[in-house]
Parts: C-alpha cells; structure tokens; sequence
C-alpha cells in the first residue's frame, strides 16, 4: 500500500487490515505493536485498526481489553465499594480504581476527606452506578486510577448505556457533546457510551448531591431521540464505522425516515450509514 493512501485513511483512525496486509513500504516509519516488518514492507500481525503517531505505526486490535492511557475519558460501571476506593469496570484487564480522595464531594465541598466522609460513601456511588471519569494514572500492575474531580465529571443517571468495541471510538479533543436534538452523548475511550439528558438538564442538585425526582422523569419523545441515538451507534459499530459525534450525527439524521424499531434490521443499516461510512473513506469527516 502507498504511503499517500495511509495518509489519507490516517485521518479517520478507521484503515482496517488483516495479518499479512502490507501497510506501507516506507522505510521511514518506525514498527510499533501489532506489526512486523519483511524486507522493506511495514506488514499487519493482527487483525485490527491502524493508527499513526508521528513515524509510529501501530495497529490496535478490533476485538481487545481497552488499553487505558493517561488522560483518557472513560466510562465506567461501579463493581465494589472498598475501603476509600471504589472499582469500576470499564473493559480494562484489571478493574479501575477511584480513590475517595479523587472525587468532589456533594455540593462541591474542597476539603480533605475524613473518617466521616468514608462512612458516607454509599451516598455518592453504589453498585451498579454508571459514572463519568479521567484516566489520571497507571499502577505498576496496570491497572488505572481515575478522577472525577472536573464538574463534567460524575454519576450518570438519566439514559441508555451502550458498548461497543473500544478501538471504534475516535480519540477526540472532546468526548461530551449534546447532539441538535438535545440528546447528550458521552464517548468513552474504553468503548462504553452513554446517552441520555446533558449536564445542564442534570445540574439542578438537592444537598445530597442527588438528581431532584423532577429531573429524572423524561417525556415519550425525549425516550425516542435517546433509542434513535442508541440503535444509530450500534448500526455504526455493526458497521465498523468510527464512533465520534459527526458519524453519529450522519446516521441520526439518515435514519429519521425510519421507525426507531425498524433500524435494528440487518437490510435497514446499510441505508442510513451509507453517508457516514462514505465520509470515513474518503476523509471528509
């Protein structure tokens, strides 16, 4: 493959190939994970996505762990409620782990964490919450540390949780964003998404830090933009198109011409991805 042609599909993360594809015959490139090099040819050892760092070339396999790295947004479910720590799942080979000291406390309070404040840990996250977070560090095991000290940060308790394969999700400057509908997307790195009511509609708490009962209730049509937005990411993920806000805005608006049920089906998909699949190849997203 030509050199200009891995430029080209460099900007969209998404030029999928096979082991034994050649991925360039320049000799300029360095060898990174997931390639090997015959002669002068750059070649594929695994099935997967290339991504280009400067000279380094790398694939990233489409059916691995997420590979967390500093700085990262991800989303993640929580497992366990430790001592000052509580771990998250979030499609990582070890489960990640956010300290006491990493969180805000309700209403915003900048003050060490007591004795007191470890007793009132179940009221800010339990078992099963979905909740926003930073990758801030890596353990020497692996295994990452997350903050949620941003006000961007937090629980997430209004809307769908959907995951896919995270290679699909496009490393962005941002990964919150509120679509023209009013539906509000949060891409996690680690490839779990979730969609539901923006940070604003959210950001009316009690004392305790809690979402009013008021906020939590969602019209009918609120319900269908929220499905419409769900089935769109997953067609795209089906697809192995590249998950980022402007994809996701292609095939919301390709498949209004359809019902919310109808865009599960295998002959429907093709139909309304058709725009955002061909934007991906020919790089203009």
């Amino acid at each position: 493959m030509e050199l200009n042609t891995v430029a080209k599909r460099r900007r969209t993360d998404m030029h999928i190939v096979v082991p034994g594809d050649v991925i360039t015959t320049d000799t300029g490139f360095m060898r990174g994970h997931g390639t090997f090099t015959v002669g002068d040819e750059l070649v594929a050892s695994v099935a997967g996505v290339v991504q280009q760092v400067n000279k380094l070339i790398c694939v990233q396999p489409m059916r691995s762990r997420y590979v967390p790295e500093i700085g990262d947004v991800v989303v993640g479910r929580i497992s366990e409620v430790g001592q000052k720590r509580w771990k998250l799942d979030i499609q990582t080979r070890l489960d990640a782990v956010l300290l006491l000291a990493s969180v805000n406390l309700p209403g915003g309070q900048l003050r060490r964490k007591s004795a007191a404040d470890e007793l009132l840990m179940r009221t800010m996250f339990v078992e099963g919450d979905v909740i926003s977070a930073e990758v801030q560090s890596i353990y020497q095991d692996g295994s990452p540390s997350l903050h949620t000290r941003s006000l961007k940060y937090g629980k997430l308790t209004v809307g769908s949780f959907v995951s896919v394969t995270p290679a699909l999700v496009k490393r962005c400057k941002n990964h919150f964003h509120v679509l023209p509908c009013g539906v509000a997307v949060v891409l996690g790195n680690n490839g779990y998404i979730w969609i539901g009511k923006s940070s604003d509609e959210e950001s009316q708490k009690t004392d305790a830090g809690k979402p009013k009962k008021e906020d939590q209730e969602v019209t009918r049509s609120f319900r269908e933009k929220t499905a419409r937005v769900r089935n769109a990411v997953l067609a795209l993920a089906a697809q192995g198109i590249a998950i980022f806000v402007t994809s996701v805005i292609y095939a919301y608006e390709d498949s209004e011409e359809f019902d919310v049920k109808e865009m599960v089906k295998d002959d429907v998909i093709p139909e309304f991805t058709a725009r955002a699949k061909a934007a991906c190849v020919t790089g203009d997203l």
